[in-house]
């Protein structure tokens, strides 16, 4: 297939055309209209706090889920996903802000973008059902972890410069806590409260907002006493058309600017070379598997809601799509929020459109509500990255997980999430896979084995010829249980004038099982044993055809059937 056949095939399976072609209504148009409006009230907070938690101002944010929001609406493949920034990418990004400044950050995503577009193309999105369960929740679980660190500064009100490793940085904030501001704290304590309580009373209204409200309402009833608290305002300022300077973020739509020429560490843009796009490689490589993971199982849960499919290749062209055009507006990386994505649902969304109108709201809220938005108080956008931790952390399932898995599931979820507390989320992910892909074919090769039928009147109806065996041999002949299963078969068979192997149950036939066969035939032969190979199924038999192995005169030879094996035997003597 050609790259043109490729994209156009792409996108007429995009989300949106498919919704179009079953019918689009004013109902469901309204009903898109209030799930937009519902999502976006939550979205203006939230993409403010998580641009914070990864190093930027908190405009960029809310240009984001503008940009990149819109795009990957119009253009995913999952008809419920909202994208905007997203608490998993914090653990990313905060260290390339830190080093590289916005310019860097924004470089990064533009990379990772065109990896995304790669997987689209090369139709690799089906590849995140490889990716097993421990291996996302013990990733997901250690970010989690992460990112609650990173909010105990504003949670208590604390002056520090947090260390980049997470031991130090753990040890930095204990040492730290005694000189904890009690406002800061309230103003949290209050605003996680209303975040914990608030969905008990079943309103329509989502958390986010009466949260919020409440702690802007205690920063203020605490004011008159001198106690001050932190605020978006207070602590962000930006410079107007005319030279002076405003507070909070500013109420403008993001500008067209190239992504190397935004600050950079010093506040000076980055120098484009080559040496710059290798460091950071690895960064937008981690950007872009991330993002797949993200969108694409924040994709297959919907469809667990809903009943409905989405596609996994168009979905990954809208990620890279728009993570491509956002950072030239000061979008950074963006991807599915399974939270939005899921209250988008509830609230009623027929289609992508609903995800797109919350872009919309977002970009209002900037033009309108930025003033106010300088009031929301730090602590609380704290406590509101902390419940957002603790719900991606899904510590029901990891603890049931814990409780009834196989050891062997234990191990890969403890491994992933301490790797990526005290090291690096794609070291975990890789880690976590590998480990997991080692135990499972420790696991299957198990489950290879063979058995000694000679005896069994199901199997083998008459008695054998004298010095013949059946031997029935189950389980994939592969590399990690060939050798050990045929050096046992060779040992059992030693003194057998014939052997068959009965190889119905045995559904793989890899390089190294061909190997530990041929060996196999070449040991009996070299002691006089002649062997009879039946029952093959399609693989096995495609395999030892690709090989060249031939049926050889008295050595080796094939049946179609067991029975039809056992008929071309010398009949057994009768006894007189």
């Amino acid at each position: 297939m050609s790259r043109h056949t490729r994209l156009h095939a792409l996108s007429l399976s995009s989300a949106l055309r498919e919704v179009w072609r079953e019918g689009y209504d004013s109902g469901k148009l309204w009903r898109d209209v209030m799930a937009g409006l519902s999502v976006g009230v939550i979205a203006i907070p939230l993409s403010m706090a998580l641009a914070i938690a990864s190093g930027v101002r908190p405009e960029y944010g809310l240009y984001t889920a503008i940009i990149a929001g819109f795009l990957i609406a119009l253009t995913g493949g999952s008809r419920y996903s909202v994208s905007g920034p997203t608490a998993a990418f914090v653990v990313i990004l905060y260290p390339v802000a830190q080093q590289y400044g916005l310019s860097g950050l924004l470089v990064a995503t533009l990379m990772s973008s065109l990896i995304l577009l790669v997987l689209a193309f090369a139709r690799l999105g089906r590849l995140i059902e490889y990716i097993p369960e421990p291996v996302t929740l013990g990733f997901t679980s250690g970010i989690a972890i992460v990112i609650a660190t990173l909010q105990v500064p504003d949670l208590f009100g604390l002056s520090l410069t947090l260390p980049e490793a997470w031991l130090p940085r753990v040890w930095a904030l204990l040492q730290a806590l005694p000189s904890m501001d009690i406002a800061a704290f309230a103003v949290a304590a209050v605003t996680f409260a209303v975040l914990v309580f608030w969905p008990r009373l079943r309103l329509p209204i989502p958390g986010h907002l009466p949260a919020l409200l409440a702690g802007v309402g205690l920063m203020l009833a605490l004011q008159p006493f001198g106690m001050e608290v932190d605020t978006i305002g207070s602590r962000f300022s930006y410079l107007l058309p005319d030279g002076t300077e405003g507070q909070g973020i500013p109420p403008f739509f993001p500008e067209f600017t190239w992504p190397w020429q935004q600050p950079g560490p010093e506040g000076v843009p980055l120098d484009w070379s080559w040496s710059l796009v290798r460091e950071l490689l690895p960064a937008a490589f981690s950007i872009a598997m991330l993002g797949a993971i993200e969108s694409l199982l924040c994709a297959v849960v919907l469809d667990g809601m809903t009943g409905k499919r989405h596609h996994a290749n168009v979905e990954l062209l809208g990620q890279g799509v728009g993570n491509l055009v956002a950072p030239f507006f000061g979008g950074f990386t963006a991807t599915a929020a399974l939270a939005r994505s899921a209250a988008n649902y509830r609230a009623g969304a027929c289609s992508p459109l609903a995800s797109a109108i919350h872009a919309l709201v977002v970009l209002a809220g900037l033009l309108v509500l930025a003033p106010m938005l300088a009031w929301l108080p730090m602590p609380s956008m704290a406590a509101l990255l902390l419940m957002v931790a603790w719900n991606m952390s899904e510590a029901p399932k990891v603890v049931h997980l814990l409780k009834r898995a196989p050891r062997g599931d234990v191990l890969v979820l403890l491994t992933c999430l301490l790797l990526t507390v005290l090291f690096d989320m794609v070291i975990a992910i890789f880690a976590g896979i590998l480990l997991a892909s080692l135990l499972f074919m420790r696991d299957l090769a198990g489950m290879t084995r063979f058995t000694d039928i000679s005896e069994q009147r199901k199997h083998v109806p008459q008695a054998l010829p004298a010095g013949w065996q059946v031997f029935k041999v189950s389980g994939p002949l592969f590399f990690a249980a060939a050798e050990r299963v045929l050096e046992e078969l060779t040992d059992a068979c030693s003194e057998a004038l014939g052997v068959v192997l009965y190889m119905d149950a045995v559904p793989l036939l890899d390089a190294g099982g061909l190997n530990a066969l041929e060996q196999f035939v070449a040991q009996c032969q070299a002691r006089g044993t002649r062997v009879i190979i039946a029952d093959l199924q399609f693989q096995p038999l495609r395999a030892l055809s690709r090989a060249g192995v031939q049926p050889k005169e008295g050595v080796l030879s094939f049946s179609p059937t067991l029975a039809a094996a056992l008929e071309s035997l010398t009949p057994a003597p009768t006894s007189h």
